[in-house]
Formats: C-alpha cells, sequence, structure tokens
C-alpha cells in the first residue's frame, strides 16, 4: 500500500486495513490505500443517505474481523451489517450476530436512568428509581427496593410502572454482554434494529461501557473498536457519555470509536473535533457541511465543501494523524450489503402494470 491513514507508512508487520484506492481527479483507480488498525483511533464517517456510509463501516468491520490483536463490535441499528456473517469472497470474516442483546443494568448509572425513563430525579418517582440504580444490580432487585420504599403511594407505583416498562425491552439482564463476550478476535455484530430509540441506547451504552472497562481493569487483552452506525441516535440518547468517554480518554487504554452518520450537524461538537480521520462521502445539507468546517483542520488549502465528493462510494478522508488529505473509493465488501433499498421494479414481477406496454402511467400508444 502506498499510504496507511493513520500511520502514514505502510508497514507489514502492522495491523492494517485494505480500504480502497486513490481516486484521480479524472475518475479513475490508483494505488491502493491502507487504514491503521495497529493504533487507538477515533474515526467519523459521514454521508448522505445512499452514497456509501454504511458500506464503509461494513469494509472497516470486515478488516478488523480479520486483524490480530483487536476486538471489534458494531452496534447495528437498522439491520445492515447482520450479512457480516454470511460466505465472504476471500479470507472469511469471522462474525457473530447478536440478535437479542441484553447488557448489565448496573451499566447505566442512576441519572441515566432518570434520563432514559424520561423522569426528573427531582421527582418522587425520579428520586425512588435512583436510589434503586444506586443500590441493585437486577431490575427485579430494583423493584424490590421500590416496593418496600418508604414513600407515597402514587411516586412508588410510578416508578415501578416505570421499571416495568423497562423490563418489557427485554434488554436487561445481570449476565448481559461483558468483556468477556465482546473481547474476542470475531466481529460481534449488536444487531438492535428492532429496538426504540430508549432501549437500543440501553445496549449501546452497555457495550461501550464494558468495552471501555475491559481495557481499564484488564479483562480484555485485545484492543476493542467500537463501531457505531447512525451515531446521532446514540449521541442524543443516554449512549452519549460512554461514546463520549471513548472520544476524549479511549487513547490510553487502547479503545477506538468509529461513529457514522448522514447528520454530522446532529453529533456534539466533540464528536467531530476529537476524530482524529474524517471519512466524507457526499454531503449537501447546509448545516452538515457548515458542522464540518467548523472543525476543518487549518493545513487544508481547501474547503471540505469545495472537494465534496460527487458519487457513491468515494470519499474524501482528512487524516490529522499525518496532516493529510486523500481523495480515494472504498473498495468492494466482501460479504453481502445489508444496506441496499429495495425498488418497486423488483416486487412487481407479475405486475401487469410492469408490462413494458405501461410508460408513465398511460398505455404506450394511447393518446393523451
Amino acid at each position: 500500500m502506498s499510504f496507511v491513514i493513520g500511520r502514514g507508512t505502510d508497514d507489514r508487520d502492522r495491523p492494517t486495513a485494505a480500504l480502497g484506492q486513490y481516486r484521480a481527479p479524472d475518475g479513475s483507480s490508483g494505488a491502493d490505500l491502507g487504514l491503521d488498525l495497529d493504533g487507538p483511533h477515533a474515526v467519523l464517517v459521514v454521508g448522505k443517505r445512499g452514497y456509501g456510509k454504511s458500506y464503509t463501516v461494513g469494509v472497516i468491520a470486515e478488516e478488523l474481523a480479520r486483524a490480530s490483536g483487536v476486538a471489534p463490535t458494531v452496534i447495528d441499528p437498522i439491520g445492515v451489517f447482520t450479512p457480516l456473517d454470511k460466505a465472504a469472497t476471500g479470507e472469511p470474516i469471522p462474525a457473530t450476530v447478536r440478535d437479542d442483546p441484553a447488557v448489565r443494568p448496573d451499566a447505566l448509572d442512576p441519572r441515566s436512568w432518570c434520563t432514559m425513563l424520561g423522569l426528573s430525579p427531582e421527582s418522587g418517582a425520579g428520586s425512588l428509581i435512583w436510589r434503586a440504580a444506586q443500590e441493585e444490580s437486577s431490575l427485579a432487585a430494583m423493584c424490590t427496593h421500590v416496593d418496600a420504599a418508604d414513600a407515597p403511594g402514587t411516586a412508588s407505583r410510578a416508578a415501578e410502572n416505570h421499571l416495568r416498562l423497562a423490563e418489557s425491552w427485554d434488554v436487561f439482564d445481570p449476565d448481559g454482554l461483558d468483556a468477556g463476550a465482546l473481547g474476542g478476535g470475531e466481529v460481534t455484530v449488536v444487531d438492535v434494529s428492532g429496538l426504540d430509540a430508549a432501549p437500543m441506547n440501553a445496549v449501546c451504552r452497555g457495550v461501550a461501557e464494558a468495552l471501555y472497562r475491559g481495557r481499564v481493569d484488564g479483562t480484555i487483552d485485545r484492543l476493542p473498536w467500537l463501531l457505531v452506525d447512525e451515531a446521532h441516535t446514540f449521541f442524543d440518547g443516554v449512549a452519549h457519555s460512554a461514546l463520549a468517554r471513548i472520544l476524549t480518554r479511549g487513547r490510553a487504554p487502547g479503545v477506538s470509536l468509529v461513529a457514522a452518520t448522514q447528520r454530522p450537524s446532529a453529533v456534539p461538537e466533540v464528536g467531530i473535533s476529537q476524530s482524529d480521520i474524517l471519512v466524507s462521502h457526499r454531503l449537501t445539507a447546509r448545516d452538515d457541511l457548515d458542522a464540518l468546517t467548523a472543525a476543518q483542520p487549518t493545513y487544508l488549502n481547501a474547503s471540505l465543501d469545495d472537494r465534496m465528493p460527487t458519487a457513491p462510494g468515494e470519499v474524501r478522508i482528512v487524516d490529522d494523524s499525518t496532516e493529510t488529505v486523500h481523495a480515494a473509493e472504498i473498495r468492494s465488501r466482501d460479504t453481502p450489503h445489508g444496506g441496499d433499498s429495495p425498488t418497486a421494479s423488483e416486487v412487481a414481477v407479475g405486475d401487469d402494470r410492469s408490462s413494458p406496454k405501461w410508460l408513465g402511467g398511460s398505455l404506450e400508444g394511447s393518446e393523451r
């Protein structure tokens, strides 16, 4: 590889992802381009719908699964990464899909429990939830704690009803995903596509906490990589603090974050400013372009707005580690991509209106 994003030099003895190829001004492909997997990184992948943002995350996930010394986990909010466990072109992709993920209740602090359930900590029900989350490690024990508390009946009933709601999500378990389950070399796809925003955030929070704490306390030997698609959904919920911790403090214990979003304007400033690698697909919304421009490094000779890619798969990469900018195209996936959108023509087989005689809603040859 002629260049490795995040490292510069191509040292083949160090884990490196085959990311794609350089793209010449005339659109032709050039030399291979890699991504450093040896050290921790904060990567932000952005792009409007249909231009390859999730596809790029899938390529990174494939490369991480094949690399040594890393422990990759994907938070999948729309169900597009589950095909990672299918047959692959070339070297196999070790992958495990968790389609019924659960996390430990104590992965959330008391304030996060109140926020997730929409309760003020100063309210009667909120204060009960706070104390229960502070002292117990299972939902059953939290319910018992609330029931036994010396509190007005209305507050107790409200708190218990909110805990029953959380129980109905079926994402909390004292034996939920932990460092041991997430610290292997295969890529773990945590499929949260069937969940609403609150339980989805709870799972992401629990996974992020487990990976970070697993490195801090030495439970995980490998370097964790957490890949989060539709990241704005999680930065806007109870997962925010855990993701922000990885961004600001993950380098020391060796925890990496890849955050992908089609709405960089909805990502908090820390999500952009702390990223040392930006992979930008096409963006057109003014707010999103302004969000990137506000964090644009001084060594760029021109605005990212002026260099915006135009076709799916094309990217502009800003590598703050080496203070370089690259025009590239992402390589083809080795496993099926689950992010393709269905079309009416695909499901219209056998429908008379799919016949060539139908043109624009009128019969061919008829009077207009």
